[in-house]
């Protein structure tokens, strides 16, 4: 693990931290975007709200060279050599104005062998964008999509 990443995992709020006993195996940046969608709010007629339907980002290594993919739902983060993995999501905590927040998942057992093997954790850290839409959501547009441009650092770990 590199210097940089350590330290910044330091000042992480706690309640996205990778239990002790585990170890960065993977580390990559996701770029892509997010699809909302205009609907109503859930037991609040005649409200209106974005809601997130997913995700699809392309995964590279930290030289820049693409490794994978993100997509969902379910939120599924799938190797070149198509080994993925999918996860619960355990925490968020908020990250700066305008970017999504932090957040810490727990990973289900990886379907293929390779890269996601092994994986037991997932943090997504050093958040860009991906906020719901600013533009109106009301009756007169419920059903519209909108696509929000993100990019993150998925951070995968293995028990030790």
């Amino acid at each position: 693990m590199s210097l940089p990443t350590a330290q910044a995992a330091m000042t992480l709020p706690d309640s996205i931290k990778v239990p002790d006993g585990h170890k960065v195996v993977l580390e990559t940046v996701g770029v892509g975007e997010i699809t909302y969608e205009c609907r109503d709010k859930a037991d609040m007629p005649g409200q209106t709200e974005w809601v997130f339907v997913g995700p699809r980002a392309m995964l590279s290594d930290r030289s820049g060279k693409a490794i994978g993919s993100y997509f969902g739902p379910p939120a599924t983060w799938q190797a070149k050599d198509g080994s993925t993995v999918t996860g619960t999501q355990l925490a968020v905590a908020p990250s700066s104005p305008g970017n999504l927040p932090y957040q810490l998942v727990k990973a289900n057992p990886a379907q293929g062998q390779g890269a996601m093997t092994g994986v037991t954790y997932i943090q997504r850290v050093a958040l860009k964008g991906g906020v719901a839409p600013s533009s109106a959501c009301s009756a007169a547009n419920k059903g519209q999509r909108e696509v929000v441009k993100y990019q993150a650092d998925y951070i995968f770990w293995a028990a030790q």
